[in-house]
């Protein structure tokens, strides 16, 4: 498994926002600059965390993001899952995979199953609270 930019980019803005907390929105330009991620990337990020209703967001003068839930409530897993779609280390074991013809004598799907569940259950333990400082 490796968590593409995309993917770490967006704890980054997720933890940013919820350093911020509050009700207040904050400009993307503000958190761009704070992360050292250039603006254009970031408008590829917010669409995504919008649509997953992890962040909303308002146009115009005072406008900007804000976190929908408490810093708490998030786990790293799910903003990973929604950012990078698959965390599954083999292709096998990815969401809509084709049944592998030779799971049933791979000596190693075992393995890499157990490895599958320790990461996202470790990811899925780690909350976004965990990670600011608040």
């Amino acid at each position: 498994m490796m968590v593409s930019t995309r993917g770490r980019y967006a704890l980054r803005v997720m933890i940013d926002l919820a350093e911020r907390g509050g009700d207040a929105f904050t400009a993307m330009k503000e958190v761009a600059e704070r992360q050292g991620i250039s603006l254009k990337y970031m408008e590829k990020i917010m669409p995504v965390l919008v649509a997953g209703k992890l962040v909303e967001g308002i146009h115009g003068k005072g406008g900007g993001y804000r976190l929908t839930r408490k810093p708490s409530e998030y786990s790293v897993m799910e903003i990973l899952y929604l950012t990078e779609g698959n965390l599954a280390p083999v292709e096998c074991l990815s969401c809509n995979a084709e049944e592998c013809k030779r799971a049933a004598e791979c000596r190693t799907l075992p393995m890499w199953t157990e490895l599958h569940h320790r990461i996202t259950d470790y990811l899925d333990s780690v909350t976004l609270a965990d990670l600011a400082r608040l």
